[in-house]
């Protein structure tokens, strides 16, 4: 029997998480994505704690109606990593989070690393 959309997606997740290497000098950026929205958060794995978020609900992005959804998270990505340069954050792991590197995925990926940020 087939996997349902969200089990294959956290075996992908599970799978992925697997192989990152985490430690203090480098977080993991996660990334979120539901039908509407897209957020990220940069998380030590060794507290267990989030050092700095950003989301497609932030007043700055929210307010800009007349955007699609890639140019959405092409703004987060920019803004988490603003964010993330002024926590004196500079080297992260990318976590995909099981999704697939395309689309919207890619250009926050693109936007954060043209902002700053090492990955």
């Amino acid at each position: 029997m087939a996997l349902s959309k969200l089990d294959r997606r956290t075996r992908i997740k599970r799978r992925i998480k697997k192989k990152l290497k985490t430690n203090a000098d480098m977080p993991r950026l996660s990334v979120f994505r539901s039908n509407k929205q897209i957020s990220v958060q940069i998380i030590d794995d060794s507290v267990g704690r989030t050092l700095v978020s950003a989301s497609s609900l932030n007043k700055e992005i929210a307010e800009k109606s007349d955007i699609n959804k890639v140019q959405q998270a092409e703004l987060v990505g920019k803004l988490i990593a603003e964010k993330a340069i002024k926590e004196n954050i500079n080297n992260v792991v990318f976590d995909r989070n099981g999704y697939l590197y395309h689309g919207r995925i890619k250009s926050l990926a693109e936007a954060a690393r043209k902002a700053g940020l090492k990955f």
